[in-house]
């Protein structure tokens, strides 16, 4: 991750996370609460955020409803579990289309960012995306956020090497995160002084 971190100086607003491959293993089309397992650090990198007062949210494309392979109520039931395993999060976007329905929402598009944030009542550029894939962070930067790579084995190289900001893990993302809130923001030099 570059020097100056996702949002230099100050603490984001809110962190919102991609949930399949990011928050928790990636099964694809899970409609089974019982197969919800946590990314290694999860929970932990999550208290630390709650602990700074920062807002967390999810934003995730669950195209299974809009291709008849997940119920929303089973939707409903995997996000329970998240929360359970996971802690309480502050929002929820969920985009139920399939990838040619032509939605707003659908990352790339910003919408579920967008969608959060208003839910959330602050700015989207007071938002930061962790996600593992380049449609996480085109969907960030569509929505004027700032996105944070985790790479996964699913993650293209090219997504990688497009990536602005990246980490390892999702406790060093959140690390990051925070690190970067507590640098201070370079002020530029006023030429001349009072007069």
């Amino acid at each position: 991750m570059r020097n100056d971190g996702p949002i230099a100086g100050r603490l984001p607003a809110a962190v919102l996370f991609d949930r399949d491959g990011t928050l928790i293993r990636d099964v694809p089309y899970n409609g089974d609460p019982a197969r919800v397992m946590p990314v290694a650090g999860a929970r932990s990198a999550l208290t630390l955020l709650r602990r700074r007062g920062v807002r967390t949210g999810v934003v995730t494309n669950q195209s299974g409803l809009g291709r008849g392979l997940l119920t929303a109520d089973q939707v409903r039931r995997v996000n329970r579990r998240v929360e359970r395993l996971l802690g309480p999060f502050d929002v929820w976007a969920v985009c139920p289309h399939g990838p040619d329905e032509g939605c707003a929402c659908r990352k790339p598009a910003p919408g579920l960012v967008l969608r959060a944030a208003r839910e959330l009542g602050v700015d989207p550029a007071d938002c930061v995306v962790i996600g593992d894939i380049g449609s996480d962070m085109e969907a960030a930067r569509a929505a004027g956020a700032r996105g944070v790579l985790v790479p996964t084995r699913a993650t293209r190289r090219e997504e990688v090497l497009r990536a602005e900001w990246r980490a390892a893990d999702l406790p060093a993302a959140v690390h990051a995160v925070l690190a970067a809130a507590a640098r201070p923001v370079a002020v530029p030099a006023v030429e001349g002084g009072p007069r």
